[in-house]
């Protein structure tokens, strides 16, 4: 049978007693580096297994030798380089071709990333969203968000500390200054929680630096009020030309609480599609 293991995210401590056994006693593990895990069996004190590489890049020609072994009574623990399998990664199809050739599945539940950062957030726990990583260009970024918008769950990203200004530039301007939490380290010695509104985030990161680590986006799902809707155009002509563009910044940003860094670039964008 096919076992989904979860290993630690941080914290050694977090593996289960089962989790152990599982993996201590399986023929063969199937996970997405070798060495990774094979990094984390020692400090485990797990012996070592026959590891077999299960990742996004061979899973379509590494696939079907699982299933073989599988039909041959062999026990597989599938795991990721370190949380829940199937969580961002290509295991989720090898469940599928178990079920289709009734081979048995479990799972050994254990520490999550989207769940711990969504725990801690203080926001809505009632129902969410989780989205993967957001993608790393901005339109295609805001594409995603969009996509999305109107969802009253919460909603879950991955994302990384030189991409995190970037991200809550294109959140600003896709959902307005919703509630952000900024979850990083989970289960680490610098695990760290940072709830503010998208703004003061934007604020605070150009002001101390990106963070380091891991990091987890958890934001305020659609709220039952109406957004208030800001006419760019309008406040744009309102200082400019009269002002230069970065004091027309600094203006609009008094007034409306956006960053001016923001702000400068809605501008220069504006400007430069209607050719002023």
């Amino acid at each position: 049978m096919l076992y989904l293991v979860s290993t630690p995210i941080g914290n050694l401590g977090d593996i289960s007693a089962r989790a152990k056994d599982v993996l201590e006693s399986a023929d063969y593990v199937a996970c997405e580096d070798t060495r990774t895990s094979g990094q984390l069996f020692n400090l485990l004190g797990i012996k070592a297994k026959k590891m077999i590489a299960y990742h996004d890049h061979n899973a379509d020609k590494a696939r079907p030798k699982l299933i073989t072994l599988l039909q041959d009574d062999k026990t597989i623990a599938l795991v990721s380089d370190a949380g829940t399998p199937l969580i961002s990664d290509p295991g989720y199809k090898l469940v599928r071709d178990c079920i289709a050739n009734h081979i048995k599945v479990s799972t050994v539940p254990g520490a999550n990333a989207v769940l711990s950062a969504l725990q801690l957030s203080g926001l809505s726990s009632a129902s969410f969203y989780f989205g993967g990583f957001l993608p790393p260009k901005s339109g295609a970024r805001k594409n995603h968000l969009a996509g999305v918008k109107a969802l009253k769950s919460t909603l879950i990203f991955y994302e990384t500390p030189n991409r995190l200004l970037d991200a809550l530039q294109d959140i600003l301007s896709e959902y307005g200054n919703r509630q952000v939490a900024v979850v990083r380290e989970l289960t680490k010695k610098f695990e760290e929680t940072r709830l503010d509104s998208v703004q003061n985030l934007i604020n605070y990161y150009t002001e101390f630096g990106l963070p380091k680590g891991e990091l987890v986006l958890v934001i305020e799902g659609a709220s039952d009020q109406p957004a208030i809707s800001i006419d760019w155009p309008k406040f744009i002509k309102s200082v400019r030309p009269q002002y230069p563009v970065k004091q027309a910044a600094a203006l609009l940003s008094e007034q409306t609480g956006y960053s001016k860094k923001f702000i400068y670039q809605l501008i220069l964008s504006y400007e430069k599609e209607n050719k002023l």
